[in-house]
């Protein structure tokens, strides 16, 4: 598929390259608006799902009714706090193991996962 180049989306990109926590459609909308100040919410999200959809971001769906975006297409797992609702990238080794044992008493062909860690986040449990 061939790509109009676009501005915009480049700058979503970017923006999404700087980020580690996993932002939402409303916030890479609210700080594009300080280099775009007629960007719509519209467009953000269209830019999003275009650049997830061919596999440049991945959307994050956590449970709290929100995509969150990351730029890192990398095998890696996240951590959601259950109080902030943060979504955080974990360092440790691959579980890709995971597949070969959900497929041992499986008939079909499994093609791969989703995992996400849940608990206290290191700054919420310092607050607590």
């Amino acid at each position: 598929m061939s790509l109009k180049h676009s501005r915009q989306r480049e700058e979503i990109m970017n923006f999404l390259m700087t980020r580690k926590d996993h932002p939402t459609a409303d916030v890479v909308y609210t700080n594009l608006r300080q280099t775009f100040p007629n960007i719509s919410l519209g467009t953000v999200y269209r830019n999003l799902t275009l650049l997830a959809d061919l596999g440049e971001i991945l959307r994050i769906r956590v449970g709290d009714k929100t995509d969150h975006f990351d730029a890192d297409t990398s095998l890696h797992y996240h951590f959601i706090c259950n109080e902030c609702g943060a979504v955080i990238d974990l360092e440790m080794d691959s579980i890709e193991s995971v597949v070969e044992t959900a497929g041992k008493n499986f008939g079909g062909h499994i093609q791969g996962h989703t995992t996400f860690f849940y608990g206290t986040c290191p700054k919420c449990t310092k607050s607590s």
